[in-house]
């Protein structure tokens, strides 16, 4: 007997289908990068321009490297380290490693998915997905805008972004956690300057599993293990500057 699909049974399949596609993208998104604020700001030529590379559910953005749920980014101060040492005769008090650090921000999917519902706690922010669609480099293009409460005023400090979620992870926590790959959006500094990131290329192909790979010779630290090695290394800079 021929068998038909259920209208439920469709659904779950176009979903699969889809969220395979999404995963399965290997690929780099170039941003140039614009002043847009209030305030005029000059980028240097070296630094107008960044590289998003995704491989599959993995992406990578300068020294961050998100692997599922888990961000993870390299710092090393190696040789601030050497140069105290050699040319300062200064030691910091308790930290005794090289400066090469591994930092894990691990996130979990209830804390993802929290993300979507609204909250106006000061110091708080949220996603607000709306229905309105542009095509976009090959892509469909959704509106979210990313709500902030400032912590000092508690008053909204609304973000539009435009963003595919065809291809990259189900939630990209490079961006603060959106559903997908932000193709354009503005990010706000202080004294009314603002930078806007506007993806100019994607590049399929070119990206393999090892770029993925976090470096050699970093050791794994916790947020608290950095920040005391930070707060030694700053006192020890501001005893030369003395």
């Amino acid at each position: 007997m021929k068998k038909i699909l259920t209208l439920a049974v469709m659904i779950a399949l176009t979903a699969a289908c889809s969220l395979q596609a999404q995963n399965k993208f290997k690929g780099i998104v170039k941003y140039k990068l614009t002043s847009t604020g209030t305030t005029t700001m000059e980028i240097p030529a070296e630094n107008s321009t960044v590289e998003l590379k995704i491989y599959e559910d993995q992406l990578k953005l300068g020294s961050s490297v998100q692997n599922g749920y888990t961000v993870t980014q390299n710092a090393d101060y190696s040789q601030y380290i050497s140069a105290l040492k050699s040319m300062y005769d200064i030691e910091l008090e308790t930290y005794q490693g090289d400066g090469k650090f591994l930092i894990k921000n691990k996130h979990s999917k209830s804390e993802a998915d929290s993300l979507s519902i609204k909250d106006e706690a000061p110091g708080h922010f949220y996603f607000e997905y709306r229905d309105e669609t542009q095509p976009m480099l090959g892509f469909t293009a959704k509106k979210a805008v990313l709500h902030y409460y400032d912590e000092d005023s508690g008053e909204d400090q609304p973000t539009e972004f435009w963003y595919t979620d065809e291809i990259g992870p189900e939630y990209n926590f490079l961006f603060n956690g959106i559903k997908g790959v932000p193709l354009q959006f503005e990010q706000k500094l202080d004294e009314g300057r603002a930078i806007t990131y506007t993806a100019t290329e994607v590049v399929k192909g070119k990206v393999k599993d090892v770029d993925m790979l976090l470096p050699a010779g970093f050791k794994e630290a916790s947020e608290e293990e950095y920040s005391n090695f930070m707060k030694e290394l700053k006192d020890a800079i501001e005893l030369i500057e003395e």
